[in-house]
């Protein structure tokens, strides 16, 4: 009886592993026959778009999208950027990885071994006649760029489902719609959904008759953010005067204006804090010789430009490592400009102190110079920097407000010199015996400060300083002979519209014109919002000769 209830067991398990074995290959088959069917189809669209007919391409589009394969995008791609090409001789599609001269070095668009593009790696060279571009029409890339929204829409980023969002945006047909529709039903992600939502507005807004689906299309586009969004509602507006539901849209229009105008007042204001920025790093290190020494440095503008080329001389020297060789950069800098201060003071200045006119003319002689020095050395034309990919791209508020990154960079690193420069002006050794020096040269004397040591490092350090900001200004601009001579009327503007040698007045007034250039730029031009702005400052001074934040002790009174 054991023995028989054991064989009933065996004989059970038994039937339950056909059973599970059954449904596994079944499943395999069923995947394999559904694999094979897609890339049957994949491989009749890619077929027919190598013949280069017109309706042969359209229809291999068809196919692809219905395949379903994971590939479908890459190749709508290449398609629509005109990068696939058609080898005549065997009429393999190709894309070009090199072109020198009339030869091009291609490669197929799928491996032979196991169709990922990915691994694409069987290299040839072939003449320019030898390859046809696949060209295609206006109403095959109006498709085309649907179908790749579309298929991009079900992408696991959502990242991705938000670009595909905003490239149907305002353009859906109603075979999109319906797909974007459906998807928002199981779609997860908050920021995907509202775009989604907006977007599904938009086209209600176009194209619906019914006043409830218009009515809550309003609404719903009446706190966007979106430029497509206004666009429709304006559209709206001009095409339906008599319709019920025009007030409303007046409304979510005048809405989305007003978040316009606040969102170019903070993008003028960020465009004025960066040149204001750039202002403040180009002047502090003249307030401070100016403030000091009563040096009027004509020369400080070719300090700025040896710090600019010395991060060119740095990131030549260190090509692999852009990121790095800012970093490295930044203490280079300072002390190439600082030595050249150093020595510019020890052999010139020092012999004409209280000669402010003389300085002048001599620290003219010396920028001209240090220009000619180096055209001779790099040559007359202008170097380009190339700019870190940490400080590249932009950090995007929302769609009607972006922030570039190298401008955000600009204004962090003012703030951090500015905040350095103040801790070592009021907490070291040399920033107090520069303060006594400038307050009352006489009495730091009789104190025993020695002021002769203590004008060369004040020398020095605002050169530094310069050279840091030539630092910066290689992130925003090609680096030439030239580069100071931008700078150097600008950064008296600000030293005298400050305060002569007050670190505080060279920060505000530095960001106030660069903030007052911007406001003026949009309708007075960017050369008479420099005059406006000169006018402006000769005026203050009038009232005010010695600036905003005047400074302190006997010899600023006198």
């Amino acid at each position: 009886m054991v023995l028989i209830k054991r064989m009933y067991s065996i004989v059970r398990d038994t039937r339950r592993i056909a059973l599970v074995w059954l449904l596994v290959v079944t499943a395999l088959c069923v995947t394999s026959v559904a694999q094979a069917e897609t890339s049957a189809s994949f491989d009749e669209g890619l077929q027919a778009i190598s013949t280069l007919k017109f309706n042969q391409i359209e229809s291999g589009v068809d196919s692809i999208l219905q395949s379903g394969d994971e590939r479908a995008v890459d190749v709508l791609s290449l398609l629509l950027n005109g990068d696939l090409y058609v080898e005549k001789s065997s009429s393999t599609l190709v894309i070009i990885k090199a072109k020198e001269g009339s030869d091009f070095t291609i490669q197929p668009l799928l491996s032979t071994n196991d169709g990922d593009m990915s691994s694409a790696n069987s290299q040839s060279t072939v003449n320019s006649r030898a390859i046809k571009k696949i060209g295609i029409n206006n109403s095959l890339r109006g498709k085309l760029k649907s179908a790749i929204a579309a298929l991009s829409i079900s992408h696991p980023n959502p990242g991705k489902r938000i670009d595909a969002i905003n490239q149907l945006m305002g353009s859906m047909d109603e075979e999109s719609y319906q797909l974007l529709k459906d998807h928002l039903v199981k779609e997860s992600d908050a920021k995907v959904k509202d775009l989604g939502t907006t977007a599904l507005a938009i086209y209600d807004l176009k194209n619906s008759s019914d006043d409830n689906v218009l009515a809550q299309a309003i609404d719903t586009l009446k706190p966007s953010y979106q430029p497509t969004a206004r666009n429709a509602l304006n559209q709206f507006v001009s095409e339906n005067p008599e319709s019920a539901l025009i007030g409303a849209a007046r409304i979510a229009l005048s809405s989305i204006e007003q978040r316009e105008k606040v969102a170019d007042m903070t993008q003028t204001l960020f465009f004025g804090l960066s040149l204001g920025s750039v202002l403040v790093l180009a002047a502090i290190g003249l307030a401070i010789t100016f403030g000091v020494m009563g040096v009027i440095n004509m020369a400080h503008g070719e300090l700025i430009m040896l710090g600019a080329y010395t991060t060119y001389v740095v990131q030549t020297l260190m090509p692999e490592h852009i990121g790095l060789s800012v970093f490295i950069s930044i203490p280079l800098a300072f002390v190439v400009s600082a030595v050249a201060g150093v020595l510019i003071e020890r052999c010139v200045i020092r012999f004409l102190y209280g000669r402010p006119l003389e300085t002048l003319l001599a620290t003219f002689g010396i920028s001209l110079i240090l220009q000619q020095a180096v055209r001779t050395v790099f040559s007359p034309l202008n170097r380009s920097v190339s700019t870190p990919d940490f400080m590249q791209g932009v950090i995007e508020i929302n769609p009607l407000l972006s922030l570039t990154l190298n401008r955000l960079y600009i204004i962090v690193f003012c703030l951090i010199v500015f905040a350095l420069l103040y801790l070592i002006l009021n907490y070291t050794r040399l920033g107090i015996e520069v303060r006594a020096v400038s307050q009352n040269r006489s009495m730091a004397r009789a104190m025993g400060v020695r002021s002769e040591w203590v004008d060369a490092m004040t020398f020095g350090l605002g050169s530094g300083i310069a050279g840091i900001a030539g630092v910066a200004l290689s992130q925003l601009t090609n680096v030439g002979p030239n580069l100071g001579q931008a700078y150097i009327i600008d950064s008296f503007m600000v030293v005298v519209f400050g305060g002569v040698g007050n670190l505080w007045g060279t920060l505000v007034a530095g960001m106030s014109l660069g903030v007052a250039n911007k406001v003026l730029e949009p309708w007075a031009g960017a050369v008479l919002a420099k005059i406006l702005v000169l006018v402006f400052i000769i005026l203050f001074i009038q009232k005010k000769p010695r600036g905003l934040f005047p400074q302190k002790g006997r010899s600023a009174e006198g």
